[in-house]
């Protein structure tokens, strides 16, 4: 296949797989299956790293996310991206539509659900995304471009017949299934977890490493025209459906009324259909439809006059306090949970609420056999609100001095308000532990999932996560539910872990603070297990991203006896204790950020980028004001312009090598 062929079929593929993540992400309704989705990606991505002169900005391929950001540059929003009126009561609603009917002529309203979520702004240049950004303060916000691109039902590139310039605004949400996910997950490794999907969204939209917002499941809808060149559009209504007809995933509703009683009537519909959503909404939205209408009303500095949002209350529920649970988590994390008199929150029955820690329990005076008041905080996760009144003669309640399940006496760190225990082999931390080592993130051994982790700590064939690596295919077939076949393919897979990079192992351990991307920069620095455990801690606080906390729960952790007893099973086992990374020869760009554009005459992308990690340096896969040097080949494109512009010094293949001599 020649170049030409090349580039063609890229664009093909290209077309195709954006066809597919619409008729999936948009329309709900896919016509392959993942595995045929995933042979086109396939063939996409190794087209594109044969061919990198063809890989362009806006490629499917992308939506995994790319380089990690040190900030977010400013944006300026043309127009004014403003927030509306809330009203808390119908006799608002009514004040609301008799002033729109005192001023208009007849207007049109047009009703729909308040996605609860945050608000961004997607500019497209010759149907082709350029900008997405933050809401921030209405008048700027953050270039959040990279991170937008991973959401799947964003278009990259519009339907044909898209005008020259176009900016939406959208609601970036959670889907109520990724937040469950991601809270499982967060409460697994005793992290603080998000209390609602739309903080969830916030946080992850604002991820430094655009690989993690892609792994967080984000969806969006779209609500509103900013602006638009050569098209005349004259209400909300036509602009939702032309933004439709362009490829845009929109507010699953939008209904047209005329009167309050028509208004209540579909506030009152929506209302009912709350819990049916797989996402959240925290309203309702009644906006005059007429463009020329609008105009007539205008704005305050904040808000439009033309709408108006109203919120739902929160349901909250008054219930007894049973008992106060003491969990330990996979870290020691000793956590109370309130279990309480079942009572029915947004459509489901609820019983158990987290209590955090014992300075939650105190402020808010929580006493066992209380009435209490609970609600569901983003229609998910249960929470207490307070105490209404206490039982006779009820105590305060206080976290027991010892670990409830291995009776080790607990700890309080400096740094932090939850109680600990400190044992490595606590029953408890040992079953989440072993969990975590075989998640998909650490050492993936697949089909090793709670249920068998269980199994084998009560019948005695593990008692470490170290014991996983004696296990026979016999063992596993006296377990109930493991035949022949199932018992093999587990040995395979724990065998197969052997062989992961240590960034993998490293994370497994369950350090504290140390996540995945913190394993990998340990891993790049010191390139060995030995190495790490040798490093000093001011050796690993010079490590870019790390701070002092961390750099001492990395210390401290490789010199607990029973973390260096399990070390060197592994080692003993044949579990890999050496990094497969760049060595880093020198510092000469310690700070510096390079971009590579175009094809280098003798060096593939991959060397030349190896050369630059070498020497400390970054490679980045765009250009901003933040790059220091674009080196760039034959058949550089917008970046080598880009780079022009901002005044970014270019370097030849030949000044690259030289200069990393």
């Amino acid at each position: 296949m020649d170049k030409k062929d090349i580039k063609k079929r890229i664009l093909e593929l290209s077309s195709e797989i954006e066809k597919h993540n619409k008729n999936y992400y948009v329309l709900d309704s896919p016509e392959i299956s993942d595995y045929e989705y995933d042979v086109l990606m396939n063939e996409l991505r190794n087209l594109e790293k044969e061919n990198p002169e063809f890989s362009y900005e806006n490629s499917p391929s992308k939506r995994v996310g790319g380089e990690a950001l040190n900030t977010f540059e400013k944006v300026e929003h043309k127009v004014q991206m403003k927030s509306l009126q809330d009203v808390f009561s119908f006799d608002e609603v009514l004040s609301f539509v008799n002033r729109c009917l005192n001023q208009l002529e007849n207007p049109v309203f047009i009703v729909e659900p308040k996605i609860d979520g945050l608000s961004v702004s997607l500019e497209y240049t010759n149907g082709s995304f350029s900008v997405g950004s933050t809401r921030g303060n209405g008048f700027f916000g953050e270039d959040v471009t990279s991170n937008l691109k991973t959401i799947r039902s964003i278009p990259l590139t519009l339907e044909q017949n898209a005008p020259d310039f176009i900016e939406v605004r959208g609601e970036v949400y959670m889907p109520r299934s990724s937040f469950r996910k991601l809270v499982e997950y967060q409460e697994l490794n005793d992290e603080q977890p998000f209390k609602n999907p739309r903080n969830a969204a916030a946080g992850s939209l604002r991820q430094k490493d655009s690989r993690a917002a892609a792994s967080r499941g984000l969806d969006i809808f779209i609500f509103n025209l900013q602006q638009i060149e050569g098209k005349e559009i004259s209400g909300h209504k036509e602009s939702l459906d032309y933004i439709k007809s362009l490829g845009f995933k929109v507010i699953p509703t939008y209904r047209e009324c005329t009167t309050y009683e028509e208004i209540l009537d579909e506030i009152n519909n929506i209302g009912n259909k709350r819990n049916d959503y797989p996402f959240d909404i925290d309203g309702v939205v009644i906006k005059v439809d007429d463009f020329s209408q609008r105009d007539l009303m205008g704005s305050t500095a904040k808000v439009p006059k033309w709408a108006a949002a109203y919120k739902f209350p929160p349901e909250e529920k008054e219930t007894i306090l049973k008992n106060i649970e003491v969990n330990v988590g996979r870290t020691g994390a000793i956590t109370p949970v309130a279990i309480f008199d079942p009572v029915n929150l947004a459509g489901t029955s609820v019983s158990r609420a987290v209590l955090h820690n014992q300075q939650f329990i105190d402020e808010k005076e929580i006493r066992i056999g209380d009435k209490i008041l609970v609600r569901k905080a983003g229609e998910i996760i249960p929470e207490v609100i307070k105490s209404i009144s206490h039982a006779e003669n009820s105590q305060p309640f206080n976290l027991p001095a010892n670990c409830p399940v291995c009776g080790t006496k607990a700890v309080r760190y400096e740094d932090e308000s939850a109680l600990r225990c400190p044992n490595g082999d606590c029953p408890a931390q040992l079953l989440k532990n072993i969990i975590h080592f075989a998640s998909k993130d650490a050492m993936n051994i697949e089909g090793l999932g709670p249920a068998i982790v269980s199994a084998l700590l009560e019948s005695k064939l593990i008692n470490s996560v170290a014991d996983l690596y004696e296990l026979k295919a016999e063992d596993l077939e006296k377990l109930e539910g493991f035949a022949e076949k199932s018992s093999q393919n587990l040995i395979k897979s724990i065998e197969l872990s052997k062989n992961n990079n240590i960034d993998r192992l490293i994370f497994a351990l369950g350090i504290r603070n140390i996540g995945i991307k913190a394993a990998k920069l340990l891993c790049e620095k010191f390139l060995s297990i030995d190495k790490i455990m040798n490093a000093s801690i001011d050796e690993i606080a010079s490590i870019d991203g790390f701070g002092d906390v961390m750099a001492e729960n990395v210390f401290k952790a490789f010199r607990e006896p029973h973390r260096i007893e399990l070390i060197n099973k592994f080692k003993n086992y044949g579990l890999k204790m050496d990094y497969d990374g760049v060595l880093i020869n020198d510092n000469r760009f310690a700070g510096k950020t390079f971009v590579l554009t175009g094809t280098l005459p003798t060096l593939k992308r991959r060397e030349a980028s190896d050369l630059i990690v070498k020497c400390g340096g970054k490679v980045s896969s765009s250009v901003s004001k933040k790059t220091d040097y674009v080196v760039a080949g034959d058949d550089a494109g917008s970046k080598l312009v880009k780079a022009q512009e901002l005044g970014i010094e270019i370097l030849s293949e030949e000044e690259l090598i030289n200069i990393t001599k």
